[in-house]
C-alpha cells in the first residue's frame, strides 16, 4: 500500500487564517463546521500533513462559500505561506544574494531552489518552470481536487517573485482541470 503524499502544513493553516481574516474568527469556524471541517479548529497541523486534507478544506469551502470568495482566501493564503517562507524557511543569506541580481538570473536561481523542495507543496503532482523571456511555472495537481486550488499557488509564487525577483512581477494564470488532474501555468512577467 502506498504512503499518501503529503504537503507542508501552512496550506491548511494559512487557509484557516486567510478564512479568518475574510470573515472574522467566530464566522470562520461556522464557516469551517457547516463546511465538515471543524476538526482543524484548535486542532491545526503541525508537520507535514496528508495532501487531501488540503483539497479536502479548499473543495468544503468552495462549496460552503463559492469559487470567488475561496478563490480570494487561498490566493491570501498563497501569500501568507510565502511570507512564512520568506520569514522562516529561505535563508537571510540566499535572500540577501537574491534581491540584487537582474530579474532574468534571480528567477533561475529562486525557482531551481523551489524545484529541490517542490514535493513539499506539489505533493503527488509535478512541478517545473522554465525561464527567459516569459518564464512559465507550472504546477500540476494529480490529488483529487477543485481547479481553485490553483489560487493558492498563484498567491505564494507571486510574493516569492515580488519580494525576491521584482516587486513589479506580474502572473497571468491558467488553471485548468484535465484528465483527472488540475493544470496551473503561471506565466510570469519580471
Amino acid at each position: 500500500m502506498n504512503n499518501p503524499a503529503k504537503i507542508g502544513p501552512n496550506s491548511i493553516i494559512q487557509t484557516v487564517a486567510a478564512l479568518e481574516a475574510m470573515f472574522g474568527g467566530k464566522e470562520a469556524e461556522a464557516i469551517l463546521v457547516r463546511a465538515g471541517q471543524g476538526h482543524w479548529i484548535g486542532n491545526l497541523p503541525s508537520e507535514m500533513t496528508d495532501e487531501s486534507k488540503f483539497h479536502a478544506l479548499a473543495g468544503a469551502l468552495l462549496k460552503e462559500i463559492g469559487e470567488q470568495k475561496t478563490a480570494t482566501i487561498l490566493e491570501d493564503s498563497g501569500r501568507r505561506t510565502a511570507a512564512y517562507l520568506l520569514r522562516v524557511r529561505i535563508p537571510g543569506f540566499f535572500q540577501k544574494i537574491l534581491k540584487p541580481l537582474p530579474p532574468g538570473p534571480a528567477f533561475r536561481l529562486l525557482l531551481f531552489a523551489i524545484s529541490k523542495n517542490a514535493w513539499t507543496f506539489a505533493g503527488s503532482g509535478e512541478f517545473r518552470y522554465t525561464s527567459g523571456k516569459q518564464p512559465v511555472i507550472s504546477v500540476k495537481v494529480t490529488c483529487p481536487s477543485q481547479p481553485v486550488v490553483g489560487n493558492f499557488y498563484l498567491g505564494t509564487f507571486e510574493a516569492l517573485l515580488e519580494a525576491l525577483v521584482n516587486p513589479k512581477t506580474t502572473i497571468k494564470a491558467s488553471i485548468r482541470k484535465e484528465s483527472g488532474a488540475i493544470l496551473c501555468t503561471y506565466t510570469c512577467t519580471i
